[in-house]
């Protein structure tokens, strides 16, 4: 008699093998329909933060032309000497001092022949640049200061900048105000949609400084310096922005 249970139980492996490679080649599916993804919402919010400056920087630039680079040179340093000796005298610290740029470059001259037209070039002499980049913590001491490395010999620059020691503690406060609002606003959309607010799964920032917006106090700043015959300068107050990019889970 011919048996049949062997073939039978070929067949049971053969299905159950089937159904183990249909699993792995799905792993996810069953998963899938029990937890459905999180519904998410995005949102941004933007603080700022105002001060006003208790820092400026400038650019001082003492450029002298001779026949030589030597002469130029050592007319460069000698007005330049002058300068950081009057820095050092109004109280200007070593480490505010710096070195911002060197150059010494022949200045060339193009003649021309009787009949217009272009000979070879000559030099007819040097010009050396020497910048000094100055930071004054005393901005009474501004408009004087400026004055002072004129007189001195300053011929280029100025550039004054204002701005502010301790930018971290003012570009704090934008963020926390960046942050509440961008809470706000999340908390009033899930409101109206009667969902709320879960986990935070993402959050950047961006943050900037805009230039100085002049006040009110600036034109008593001028008058001051008027009255000390001294440049007159207007320092406003600085302006820092922070923008946060939040995103949060929908707990519906």
């Amino acid at each position: 008699m011919t048996s049949f249970f062997p073939a039978r139980r070929n067949l049971a492996v053969a299905g159950a093998l089937s159904a183990l490679m249909l699993y792995v080649a799905n792993p996810v599916q069953a998963d899938d329909a029990r937890t459905p993804e999180a519904g998410v919402i995005s949102v941004s919010g933007e603080g700022v933060a105002t001060a006003a400056p208790d820092m400026a920087v400038i650019s001082l630039t003492v450029l002298r032309e001779a026949e030589t680079a030597r002469k130029a040179l050592d007319a460069n340093n000698e007005a330049m000497a002058n300068v950081l000796a009057a820095m050092k005298a109004e109280g200007i610290a070593e480490r505010d001092l710096q070195t911002g740029a060197f150059s010494v470059q022949p200045r060339w001259f193009y003649p021309k022949n009787n009949n217009d037209e272009n000979r070879k070039a000559e030099i007819v002499g040097y010009t050396v640049n020497n910048t000094l980049t100055v930071r004054i913590r005393d901005l009474n001491r501004l408009g004087a200061i400026l004055d002072t490395s004129v007189s001195l010999g300053v011929n280029q620059g100025g550039n004054v900048v204002f701005t502010n020691d301790d930018q971290d503690t003012i570009r704090e406060t934008a963020r926390l105000d960046a942050v509440k609002k961008a809470r706000a606003k999340a908390e009033a959309m899930t409101g109206a949609l009667g969902v709320s607010l879960g986990r935070i799964t993402q959050i950047s920032e961006n943050s900037y400084s805009a230039p100085p917006m002049p006040m009110a106090r600036a034109e008593m700043a001028m008058m001051a310096g008027k009255a000390a015959d001294s440049v007159p300068v207007a320092s406003g107050e600085n302006e820092y922005r922070v923008t946060v990019n939040v995103t949060w889970e929908l707990d519906q």
